[in-house]
This record gives structure tokens, sequence and C-alpha cells, in this order.
């Protein structure tokens, strides 16, 4: 995304991920996508989607509508043989109109007035936060990830309640693969979803205990992992096999499935956390002499 609001894209585009008008097998070279409206202020991508969010808090998505994540009321799915299913795909933005709120006794209400504002993609599912700092989710409902304590996918996006009334908002999310995260305007972190591969989902909303107290400032999710720069320190965790992501060292433990401080970054200020599939990069606050010296004593990576 260029800084007045255009943008390029690269990459796998078989289910027309790109946004370019087409589905083509790759684009090696970043390309402007097809797109004509305002200024886009926030860009995210999930599995074979994307979505972009412009200057006036409209929504759009593109690309593989297979579980809703679209947010269009589809799956996009149509028989090409009696026994072969393909997809309906979107290959240029697409605005998102509907915004449902659903009772637990089945009452279904628009809501209005959605100003998006960020936006974070899973690998088929979609969260939003608006300008009222509420949450909406949608798409691939498995394990919970969408925090609506069911698994049915939403095809719309739909507001998350636990997020809804007076000192409850929402200022921040993160997503990966099958669970999500969100932080409350009082910086408390909450998950919900799976990010173990065995065990209990957490079906809606659920504080991170071992984070209680602390004051959560950049979230980082890879597919099963979580770094967090929280307070004045950077914690992980994530189920084994992990890949060096959770950032412990050579030495010791490489997988956590409760929270653990990383040692190695003692005394370095963390601005930003953000995760690949299984790899780790952070911004790091270089103010100082001390924090100079920190920084040197961690190894150089030569690619």
């Amino acid at each position: 995304m260029t800084e007045n609001g255009q943008v390029y894209a690269c990459g796998d585009n078989k289910m027309g991920q790109l946004g370019l008008g087409n589905q083509s097998e790759q684009v090696l070279v970043p390309t402007q996508i097809r797109y004509k409206g305002p200024p886009i202020r926030r860009v995210a991508c999930g599995g074979e989607f994307s979505v972009i969010s412009d200057i006036n808090g409209n929504v759009y998505s593109f690309g593989c509508p297979e579980y809703g994540q679209l947010g269009h009321n589809t799956d996009g799915k149509y028989f090409v043989k009696s026994n072969k299913i393909e997809f309906q795909c979107e290959t240029v933005p697409r605005v998102i109109t509907v915004f449902l709120d659903k009772q637990r006794d089945g009452q279904v209400s628009p809501v209005t007035d959605v100003d998006v504002r960020e936006i974070a993609c899973g690998s088929n599912h979609v969260l939003i936060i608006d300008s009222k700092k509420r949450i909406f989710t949608w798409g691939f409902g498995g394990y919970g990830r969408l925090g609506h304590s069911e698994q049915k996918d939403e095809m719309v996006p739909r507001l998350l309640k636990f997020f809804e009334g007076p000192n409850r908002g929402a200022v921040m999310i993160a997503a990966g693969s099958s669970y999500s995260l969100g932080v409350s305007e009082h910086g408390a972190l909450y998950l919900w979803g799976q990010t173990k591969t065995s065990g209990d989902a957490a079906m809606y909303p659920k504080l991170v205990q071992d984070l209680s107290g602390w004051k959560t400032r950049s979230i980082g999710t890879s597919n099963k992992s979580i770094v967090v720069a929280a307070d004045e320190s950077v914690v992980s965790w994530g189920p084994s096999p992990c890949f060096g992501e959770l950032g412990y060292g050579e030495t010791g433990i490489k997988s956590s499935t409760a929270p653990k401080e990383v040692k190695p970054l003692e005394g370095i200020y963390i601005h930003h956390v953000s995760c690949g599939f299984a790899h780790t990069l952070l911004i790091a606050r270089c103010d100082t002499e001390e924090e100079q010296a920190a920084i040197d004593k961690l190894p150089v990576f030569t690619p």
C-alpha cells in the first residue's frame, strides 16, 4: 500500500486473491489492483483471499469465498459436474454491505454505521474493528474462532457481543490459522478458537490469565504460535513443533503451551511484532546507548 492509498499485489492468484480481475497462476511483479474507489487505509491477507478498507470505513474483499470469508452471504459453490464443485471467486474488490447482530433466541437485526478501522485475517476467517470499538467476525467457524459460542460458519460480518458496551470496546485484533485475539481498551488480551493441535477450544473470548494486568501493545500471530509485546517485555507461546518463531534461543526449550518471557530480548523495547507462518519479525527501539548495547548482543542474521 502506498502513502496515497493505492494497493499493489503479487504472488499466487489462482483464486483471484490479488484483485487484478483474473485468476492467473502467479504474478511476479507488484501490480496495482483493479479498484477505483476512495484511498485505501488498511490491507490484510488470508489463505486465498484478501480484505481492504478505505478512508471512509468501507470494507472490500476478493478471492476464494469457500467458507463465507468474503462476507457476501455466499460460499460461492457451484457444480461443474455431478461430482465436482468449483467456486465463484471474486477477482476484484467487492464492497461488503451487510453487518448483522444475532441474539441468542435467533433474532437477527442489521447493524448500521460500521466504519472499519482495523482488519485481521486468519486462514479462512476475518475480524474487523469499527470506529465504535466493536468487533465483527465472519468466515469459517471451526473451533470457535469467530467467538460466537458456536462453530457455525458466518457468511456476513456478525457482531461479537463480548466487546460491545461501555468500557468493553476493542482496540486491537489479530488472527492465526484457527484462533483469534482481541485487546480491550484497558490493554487486556483475550483469545478464542484453538492454538493447540489437541484439547479444548475456546468458543468465546477468554482472558489470557498469564498476561492479566499487562498492557498489550503489539501482537504477532503465526500458524499456531503467538508473540506479544506487553509492558516492557516480549512474551510468546506455541505448541510443538516450533521453528524458532518464539525466540527462546538456541539452547533450552523450543515450544511452550503457556506464555513465556522471551529472555534474549530482555532490556530491548519492542515497538511492533509481526509473524509469518513460522517466523517472527520485530521492530525495536534504539534511542539510547543502553538500548543499542542490548541490541548489539543479539546475533546478526546473514541471508
